[in-house]
């Protein structure tokens, strides 16, 4: 089973850019959040349905990027992903963003994400159907 998902692809583009000529670190967050949208989707658990059908949703504890090798403008990158911790109350995602021409890795998102309950705006137990879906999925490290 392929347990890598597929889940954005971009182009660097010269207002990525800094004055060093490159890919600034500050944006290489809005390529990982938006693939972390994509993630639920891809594990058929669509955030846009998370809260009615499940009555709990999730939001992000903590977040590392690890910057490896600097992104030009032109570049096309791919961003994929995979399940890499399963908890109570939490789950995390390992992400990785490679050169889409020549597969060189040239950044990794570490993403925790814990169940939230809005009405008692507390972490929620992970519901049992949505762990399950996760479990298919998980690459533990």
């Amino acid at each position: 089973m392929q347990n890598r998902l597929d889940l954005l692809r971009g182009v660097i583009h010269p207002w990525h850019h800094d004055h060093f000529g490159h890919m600034n670190v500050r944006h290489y967050a809005p390529f990982f959040d938006d693939a972390c949208y994509h993630m639920w989707t891809a594990l058929g658990l669509p955030y846009s349905r998370m809260l009615t059908e499940h009555g709990v949703h999730t939001v992000s504890a903590q977040a590392t990027t690890r910057f490896i090798q600097e992104l030009q403008a032109g570049d096309l990158v791919v961003i994929d992903g995979i399940v890499s911790r399963i908890g109570t109350k939490s789950c995390a995602f390992h992400l990785r963003m490679m050169h889409a021409d020549t597969g060189t890795l040239h950044a990794t998102y570490d993403l925790v994400e814990v169940f939230f309950d809005p009405k008692s705006r507390k972490s929620a137990p992970m519901p049992q159907n949505i762990r399950d879906k996760l479990q298919h999925w998980l690459v533990p490290s």
